[in-house]
């Protein structure tokens, strides 16, 4: 039985040039990532994680309601 990297690449085989090249890039991106020896984050990841640190710092958490709000709006 074929597996899902078997039957997406049977079926890349049939896309233009560039969407299988595009899927070749995609796939040498996951293989770096996963052959790294570590994570190093993008600089907006660092900045991002920046923003966050000092919005804890300064007690900016969200309320108990505005969680379950979020969470209520993405189980539907």
């Amino acid at each position: 039985m074929p597996t899902a990297l078997t039957t997406i690449l049977r079926l890349a085989e049939a896309w233009p040039e560039w969407a299988q090249e595009e899927l070749a890039a995609l796939a040498r991106e996951l293989d770096a990532e996963v052959n790294a020896a570590a994570y190093r984050a993008t600089c907006s990841e660092l900045a991002g994680i920046d923003r966050g640190l000092a919005d804890a710092a300064a007690g900016k958490f969200a309320s108990a309601e505005q969680v379950e709000a979020v969470l209520a709006k993405h189980r539907r």
